[in-house]
């Protein structure tokens, strides 16, 4: 088999040992007997499934959580056996494929149950999502849940293996929308006729800074497995540091001098107030550096400098305070001596969450895993 040449510059930076050490420090904070999930949807947050789910469960995971039955096949080709479920919503046409790959769905509507057709062979597991307040998918009242349990339980070929929520409010300080959800939730626990095997309602900011008994069976490790903190609320009161797993980092190609007057980019939205040096870096919005980050800073030499001018899709250009030679190493996201570009920093430029950062960094950057 050729190994694959990445060419380019540009590239994603992975830190499996940040990984790892997230999870560990996680795993000595919880209850004891409490499981944890890992979630590795949207390609691992964009971070790369399969490498992520390999430290997770080296340092401690025992099941992993994705969103579509695309992503689980994908990961059940690298794992035979560890639980994998599925979060979000599954087709009627896909339920004997994941019980024949041992693939937990999630299921909320009795019709649904009503019309799926699995092999006895191969039971299919399901977790049952309940509705408490965040208005997405799964059921909103007991009566509901006892119909899709009893349901459930008609068809032998079905198992019950887990009950679980999600908390809309988890990462804010006022707690009164939270607390409703988890009053909703555990009146949800109380009307099933038998406790399934595991209930799981803490994502991560639930788990982090919120009771511990809401820990339950299993808690589902999302955004700080990757070392970012849920909200900046979250970010101040974390129990146990948190280690960021993902850089980006790219090359000069060229370098050239700007004479006053002269602009740069399309629409020549930035002139030189006085003769300066001008870098160009080979990444743009086609590899997710979308131009909304236009003005921010990136390093080079352990300096600030900024991205000038309209980002174009597969270049930018960069304000330098002196010639570089080509080939000279730029920061976009991680670490260069004293100085540090976040995630988060991006993320307020860009005027999203951290969450979409590392998702938007295109398949065209190739992830490099570091240990």
């Amino acid at each position: 088999m050729t190994t694959l040449q990445y060419y380019r510059p540009t590239r994603a930076i992975i830190n499996l040992e940040a990984i790892k050490q997230n999870v560990r420090n996680l795993k000595n904070f919880l209850q004891p007997d409490v499981q944890i999930i890992a979630v590795v949807k949207a390609n691992g947050y964009g971070h790369g499934d399969i490498k992520v789910a390999e430290a997770a469960i080296e340092a401690g995971a025992t099941m992993l959580a994705v969103a579509t039955p695309e992503e689980a096949l994908h990961l059940r080709q690298s794992f035979a056996n560890i639980d994998i479920l599925i979060l979000g919503y599954s087709p009627i046409s896909f339920a004997k494929v994941a019980a024949e790959e041992n693939i937990t769905l999630t299921v909320y509507s009795s019709d649904w149950v009503k019309q799926v057709k699995v092999d006895s062979n191969h039971p299919l597991k399901v977790h049952i999502k309940v509705d408490t307040g965040m208005g997405r998918i799964g059921v909103t009242s007991a009566d509901e849940l006892l119909d899709l349990y009893e349901e459930i339980e008609k068809v032998d070929s079905l198992l019950v293996d887990g009950l679980f929520t999600h908390f809309a409010t988890a990462d804010e300080e006022d707690d009164s929308y939270f607390m409703k959800q988890v009053n909703k939730f555990k009146k949800f626990v109380e009307a099933l006729p038998n406790r399934p095997r595991i209930i799981h309602a803490a994502n991560t900011a639930t788990m982090l800074v919120k009771d511990p008994t809401l820990q339950f069976d299993a808690v589902r490790f999302g955004i700080s497995m990757y070392g970012l903190a849920p909200s900046q609320y979250v970010k101040t009161i974390l129990p146990f540091t948190i280690e960021q797993a993902f850089s980006l980092e790219s090359e000069l190609v060229a370098v050239k001098l700007l004479h006053k007057g002269e602009s740069v980019g399309y629409g020549a939205t930035y002139t030189a107030k006085e003769s300066m040096y001008v870098g160009t870096i080979p990444i743009g919005y086609a590899d997710g550096m979308i131009r909304k980050l236009s003005g921010q800073e990136v390093l080079i030499d352990g300096k600030r400098v900024p991205i000038i001018g309209r980002i174009c899709m597969d270049q930018c250009m960069i304000a330098l305070p002196t010639a570089y030679n080509i080939g000279e190493k730029v920061t976009l996201i991680g670490k260069q001596d004293e100085e540090v570009v976040t995630i988060d920093e991006w993320a307020e430029k860009a005027e999203t969450i951290n969450y979409e950062i590392p998702c938007i960094i295109t398949a065209r950057v190739p992830r490099i895993y570091s240990k």
